[in-house]
């Protein structure tokens, strides 16, 4: 049984430090095997902010799986935006844009989906797919395959009737296809665990949904700061659901959902 954290938007320059400290602190004890980071490790990409960021990893368990935000991109300074978008993530954080963790159980693969012409959105780079495919394919069957985005990888519609991620969806089904297990990401801030038929609603061998909530910061919406925990063996995925708890400066396991491979891949288990 390996275990894997799952945290994301840290945004550092925007975070609570009893949250940050107590988070830390917690993930020590917890002790898993792999961290995984999808994102927004920064408020604005600054250099300070990059350096906090950056110490805060440092205080983890080791080995890490981290990809880039959105945020971490510069918002004012224009010409490092297009120039040089990732430059202080590269310099700070890793200059790695597709880390890949794995052993004779788990595989961990990062996916860098940020777009420096989009101040919010991002999606798969469709090109990417093919490559992330491949990886897939080497790896072996009794290997619980994970990967890692910052944007969530479906379609969603939003107030005005218009739609972001098409591409993502069909990437998704087709990495699914290819013997992607489980995917995780962050962005929105608001947690979800479920698979791909029911958030996608894409048919064909199913893989597991989590979506984070923000671990660290004080930019909330509507749910309390948040990260997962997977319990993960070749036929059973346990997802546990962590938030914070202000009257006890404490998180606890809000929920947990648990999973179960079959012949048309991961389905919940009803409690």
């Amino acid at each position: 049984m390996k275990t894997l954290v799952h945290l994301s938007d840290l945004h550092f320059g925007r975070v609570d430090p009893a949250v940050a400290d107590a988070l830390a602190g917690l993930i020590g004890r917890l002790g898993p095997h792999v961290v995984a980071v999808s994102g927004d490790l920064t408020q604005r990409a600054r250099r300070w902010q990059f350096r906090e960021a950056r110490r805060f990893l440092d205080s983890l368990p080791r080995p890490h799986v981290v990809v880039p935000g959105n945020h971490d991109i510069p918002l004012f300074n224009l010409p490092a935006r297009f120039l040089n978008p990732l430059g202080g993530y590269r310099r700070h954080i890793t200059d790695n844009l597709q880390p890949l963790h794995a052993d004779a159980e788990i595989a961990v693969l990062g996916l860098n989906t940020t777009r420096p012409t989009s101040l919010k959105g991002g999606a798969v780079q469709y090109d990417d797919v093919p490559r992330m495919c491949e990886v897939l394919g080497r790896l072996g069957e009794r290997i619980v395959k994970i990967i890692v985005g910052h944007h969530p990888f479906g379609e969603r519609r939003d107030a005005a009737g218009s739609t972001e991620g098409a591409a993502d969806t069909r990437a998704v089904a087709r990495l699914a296809g290819a013997g992607a297990d489980v995917f995780l990401t962050g962005h929105r801030h608001l947690s979800y665990t479920g698979h791909t038929a029911e958030r996608y609603d894409i048919s064909g061998r199913a893989a597991i949904v989590v979506e984070a909530g923000t671990a660290t910061s004080t930019r909330m919406r509507g749910e309390a700061n948040a990260f997962n925990l997977l319990h993960i063996d070749h036929g059973h995925v346990a997802v546990e659901r962590f938030e914070w708890q202000p009257s006890g400066a404490v998180f606890t396991v809000a929920d947990a959902t648990r999973f179960e491979r079959g012949s048309n891949g991961w389905a919940a288990v009803k409690p």
